[in-house]
């Protein structure tokens, strides 16, 4: 077991939406909520001709939902069966653990509210990094906190960024996620966990990865890398579809 403290020790990022969270908080405000001109601008962002700060803040000004019916739709989303044992993995080796999203925060506070007194316990010191959801004056309002200026990706919240910032020592990085929005952020990490739109382009890129189905596989397969003090610069090299 690596030793507390040692610079071997990973560092854990983890999406949100779609990852964490079974649906996709965003879009499911959108299909419930929002005029259907939304639909070509994620058009617009899928095909990469618009950033996703700009995709979202566009996305958003067409939600017509105060927060009563908006935190209604975000109580029905659940997270990820796994995520507990994940945390809880983590926290027994010592593993920080960072929630780096595009979506907002208002949906994340909301959905990880809900979702009980073990997961709530597992959270424990757990940050998250994301866009923010404010509501003024009869409307959503957005900010990006996070974003890296000069980026020519125009990401809502730019995680490659995020991920040095909390890594000054030289850690390995874990990153886990599930779709476009993580692109950037499987290319700078040294182990990548991916399912969905994530996992097909880390295949097309021939990104090293390891294709989840929930997050408890995650929990597993991290525990059995922190068990052999194996997660290195091998692990990242070795890792396979499963």
């Amino acid at each position: 077991m690596m030793p507390d403290g040692s610079q071997n020790l990973p560092i854990l990022f983890l999406d949100f939406d779609g990852t964490i969270s079974e649906r996709d908080a965003i879009d499911a405000m959108l299909e419930a909520f929002a005029a259907p001109e939304w639909l070509a601008v994620e058009e617009e962002w899928q095909a990469g001709r618009i950033g996703s700060r700009e995709c979202l803040r566009a996305q958003m000004a067409l939600v017509r939902a105060a927060p009563k019916e908006a935190g209604a739709l975000l109580d029905s989303i659940k997270v990820d069966r796994g995520l507990a044992a994940l945390l809880e993995t983590c926290a027994a080796h010592r593993v920080p653990v960072h929630i780096v999203s595009d979506g907002f925060d208002y949906c994340i506070r909301r959905i990880l509210a809900h979702a009980g007194p073990r997961l709530a316990r597992a959270l424990g010191d757990v940050r998250v990094f994301s866009s923010r959801l404010t509501w003024e004056g009869g409307r959503w309002h957005v900010e990006f906190p996070y974003f890296a200026e000069g980026c020519a990706h125009g990401c809502a919240t730019c995680k490659p960024a995020v991920m040095r910032r909390l890594n000054r020592n030289g850690a390995r990085t874990v990153f886990v996620g599930d779709g476009l929005s993580d692109r950037y952020a499987a290319e700078s990490a040294d182990l990548v966990f991916a399912k969905a739109k994530l996992a097909d382009y880390c295949r097309a890129r021939s990104i090293a990865h390891v294709f989840y189905e929930d997050l408890g596989k995650v929990a597993a397969y991290l525990e059995a890398l922190l068990r052999a003090d194996a997660l290195d610069a091998s692990a990242s090299a070795q890792a396979v579809e499963a």
